[in-house]
């Protein structure tokens, strides 16, 4: 059976590009003959018609512009993919290290110490699922990965990777600046059981079942109305009057105020998953070390987790001890 190929991709969009099927083929160095049969044999695959004829040349149609807007993601992907394999024979050995993580606040500060201490291209990948991002790791897909440890997780068969808690990070919350609660330097989880909850998706949720069963230890359950993966997002929400976890380095902002809750009732492990037969792996001490420092800058980002930090000594034991190893030297 005939299937579409990188050429018809590439005829498609240089119709769309030109406008015009005889301006298409002297771009694509063919016949124009050669090149409207060539479009036809495409339709006939794809089962619908790309191009309409018009006083101003080949206009797409609907099902044809979404097939261009496709076949340029292809294209763009299949000249990312070359470049990077040519760069490897020009240079092999180095191929760029690529670091997992969730939207964390400490993501950026970490990519900036390892490419300060690593004498490697680093290349990362976002997202919000921290399964997907174990995923990645396990496949051999990522060298590093970061994010908070999920419910789960300790159920999944890991080898040829290392896992090692960083911190034990509080949960605070984001409410409103209007919230009579706001005036408080803590809260108490329980005072909060009449609000909206605005959480993530529940594939994407890191502590899901905990914070249920920590409401419902205090006698109520939360009532979730907003799923949301975007941190801007969900902010707003709370400053228009609903509730969210927020990571303790973080600030307010317009409308809403981030504070602790009283007791530490809600924390959630920071783990650092590194590949064992990866670029890493004989370096794993310094890469700690690069990611106890990166974590630690942003503590007095918010002074409130800075008091909370100093007060809580036993959450951040193995950060400590990281940073305590010997920096990795800049590689010359």
């Amino acid at each position: 059976m005939a299937e579409l190929e990188i050429r018809h991709l590439r005829a498609i969009c240089a119709i769309a590009d030109e406008g015009s099927v005889s301006r298409a083929a002297i771009r694509l160095g063919v016949t124009q003959p050669a090149l409207t049969a060539q479009l036809r044999s495409i339709e006939r695959l794809i089962g619908g018609e790309l191009f309409r004829r018009s006083p101003n040349g080949s206009v797409p149609t609907e099902l044809g512009r979404s097939v261009v807007r496709s076949a340029r993601i292809v294209l763009e992907d299949m000249s990312a993919l070359l470049a990077t394999a040519r760069s490897h024979v020009r240079q092999p050995g180095k191929t760029p290290l690529v670091i997992a993580s969730t939207p964390l606040l400490f993501t950026s500060a970490l990519i900036s110490e390892l490419r300060a201490w690593f004498a490697a291209e680093l290349r990362t990948e976002i997202d919000s699922s921290a399964p997907a991002l174990l995923d990645l790791v396990v496949a051999k897909q990522a060298d590093l990965a970061i994010f908070e440890k999920f419910e789960g997780m300790e159920h999944r068969t890991l080898t040829d990777v290392e896992v090692r808690t960083i911190v034990e990070e509080p949960q605070f919350v984001a409410l409103s600046a209007d919230s009579p609660l706001a005036e408080q330097d803590e809260i108490d989880l329980v005072d909060l059981a009449d609000l909206d909850w605005v959480v993530p998706p529940p594939d994407q949720d890191s502590m899901r079942l905990r914070f249920r069963s920590t409401c419902e230890s205090l006698g109520f359950t939360p009532r979730i109305t907003h799923h949301v993966t975007e941190g801007r997002t969900a902010m707003a929400l709370a400053a228009a009057g609903a509730v969210c976890l927020a990571q303790p380095a973080s600030l307010g902002g317009p409308g809403f105020v981030i504070r602790p809750l009283r007791g530490s009732v809600l924390t959630v492990p920071v783990v650092v998953v590194i590949r064992l037969d990866g670029m890493f792996a004989a370096r794993r001490q310094e890469v700690y070390a690069c990611v106890a420092h990166a974590y630690r800058s942003i503590v007095e980002r918010n002074p409130t987790y800075g008091k909370w930090w100093d007060k809580h000594p036993e959450a951040h034991t193995d950060l400590d001890a990281a940073l305590a190893l010997p920096r990795p030297s800049r590689p010359s």
